[in-house]
């Protein structure tokens, strides 16, 4: 009797254990996947609210370099390949691909059952109507890849065929800016010039209201299909625990700042250097500090007085690029001095060459080089915003430095989607100021497509872009970067890389985790905590 009441007891007792974990497991939580919080458990639904610091001129990745397009743009639209933070290309809707050995043919196996937000399963017609769209569209693409054409194989195969052998083929395709994101065929056959106006990806968040200069909402979307791999930046599995994605325009930093305080915001973007002491001294707030990339003097050479190469070598001589650093950022924190036009955490494609020509801060010899250029005190126009405070901050201190060395400036201040605009006019300005985040090959620096605004039409400049695409080794492809590079500094100046910066944003750490960045903000495996 007393065995059998003990078996009825650990009966019990094993009933009961049963009952609770089957009600945990009914409860709105899941495991935390991070290796560091495998005890913890991740709270869904709720919404999170991102103060962003300028209106995007749209949400068509395609046709926008801007950051205020990628940020929101990622988390609705994917791309056949993605970048992991050492930037090696990795899949996302191409299961796997794979290049032909004469080097002119990449064939891309898609991944089945991807659904757009509308419904549809992306295909081979959608892929391929899209990626042909982004050779055209996009600057970087073309000046990277140069001619080439998608084509359907069947409804899961894609094949890019070029003219000649190119070098980073894939790393352009699973660039961050201006990507190549993958909509239904339809909307692209239907797409205005000026941008798509139905946004439709396949991402793990789609849109739901966009009220112009006041927010984007994005929701979660329920039949999102991620990549059966370890989350890892861009790459890898995509979670989503949260109910809405809420990107509030706030053009204004203290009202950002005030908002990230009070709580009215998990995350704000680009929070005024001034506040780091604040922000970091905080218990309720962390700084994020990444690297954005760097700050760029841009000179037209269309139309104006910068279509003199010696008045830009001028300019360029005569600036002291850390006291433009420092009066732009306001902290070492926030900038370090370097030439190098790629970064140095790229490190396959990284040089200094052309470094004695960087940061010469020599006014004597800038007024020499004006003389030279037959500058008589005609008005130089640099275009600048507001909307990122280190742009403005950089043109009046640019406009200081001018000045010193006998030039006449004025500053044109516009809201950042009109300078977006702007600079497409080569009538309208004779420089102007952003921030260019890293790019995977240096066949896709804007600044050195003739395309661009700045239009750098060069015949030396365009057969170094064209011999770095065609080199036959990576070796052979970075010995030509290393003389286009030295070539920009010594005697072309397109533009002066002025230095590198870092974005400062904040967020409220003990509401939020998994929040992550590459080359921009990173919401999906992202939870509230409370």
């Amino acid at each position: 009797m007393i065995k059998n009441f003990k078996i009825l007891s650990l009966l019990i007792s094993s009933l009961l254990f049963l009952s609770i974990v089957l009600i945990g497991c009914s409860s709105e939580t899941s495991k935390e996947t991070n290796a560091s919080n495998k005890n913890t458990v991740t709270k869904k639904g709720g919404d999170i609210h991102i103060a962003l610091d300028a209106q995007p001129p749209t949400l068509d990745p395609q046709i926008s370099t801007t950051t205020a397009t990628k940020e929101i743009a990622r988390h609705v639209f994917e791309t056949l390949l993605v970048l992991n933070p050492k930037y090696e290309v990795e899949p996302m809707l191409a299961e796997s691909y794979e290049k032909s050995d004469d080097g002119l043919t990449y064939t891309f196996h898609l991944r089945k059952g991807v659904k757009f937000h509308n419904g549809k399963e992306m295909t081979a017609e959608d892929v391929v109507a899209s990626m042909n769209r982004w050779l055209v569209k996009s600057t970087r693409a073309a000046n990277a890849i140069g001619k080439g054409q998608f084509a359907e194989k069947d409804p899961y195969t894609v094949e890019l065929k070029i003219e000649k052998p190119t070098i980073g083929v894939l790393d352009v395709i699973a660039s961050t800016n201006q990507f190549a994101a993958i909509m239904p065929k339809e909307i692209i056959d239907n797409a205005p010039k000026d941008g798509i106006t139905e946004i439709v990806g396949t991402g793990p968040f789609k849109l739901v209201e966009w009220k112009p200069d006041q927010y984007i909402k994005l929701t979660k979307y329920d039949d999102y299909k991620p990549v059966d791999a370890p989350s890892n930046g861009l790459a890898g599995k995509k979670e989503v625990f949260v109910d809405h994605l809420i990107f509030d325009v706030v053009t204004d930093s203290s009202t950002r700042l005030a908002g990230i305080t009070t709580g009215q915001y998990q995350i704000a973007y680009q929070i005024s250097y001034d506040n780091y002491d604040q922000i970091n001294s905080s218990q309720d707030i962390k700084p994020s500090l990444n690297l954005y990339g760097g700050v760029a003097f841009v000179f037209n050479k269309k139309q104006g007085p910068f279509t003199n190469q010696k008045l830009r070598q001028a300019v360029n001589t005569g600036i002291n690029n850390e006291d433009v650093l420092m009066g732009a950022l306001g902290n070492k924190k926030f900038y370090r001095l370097d030439n190098g036009l790629m970064y140095k955490e790229q490190a396959k494609w990284y040089t200094d060459a052309g470094k004695e020509f960087y940061n010469q801060h020599d006014k004597e010899k800038a007024k020499e080089l004006l003389k030279e250029a037959g500058y008589n005190g005609e008005e130089v126009r640099i275009l600048a915003t507001r909307d990122y405070e280190y742009i403005y901050n950089t043109a009046v201190v640019m406009k200081q430095q001018l000045e010193a060395i006998g030039m006449k400036v004025k500053i044109d201040v516009v809201d950042w989607a009109t300078l977006t605009t702007k600079r497409n006019d080569p009538s309208a300005w004779d420089a102007f100021i952003t921030g260019f985040s890293p790019v995977s090959i240096p066949t896709q620096t804007l600044p050195l497509d003739p395309n661009y605004a700045g239009w750098p039409v060069d015949a030396k400049l365009q057969q170094l872009t064209e011999e770095i695409r065609t080199a036959s080794s990576d070796k052979e492809a970075m010995a030509k970067w290393d003389e286009l590079q030295a070539y920009n500094w010594k005697e072309y100046m397109a533009y002066i890389n002025i230095g590198d910066f870092l974005t400062f944003s904040a967020y409220r750490d003990k509401e939020i985790k998994g929040n992550g960045y590459f080359e921009g903000i990173i919401l999906w495996n992202t939870s509230l905590t409370k």
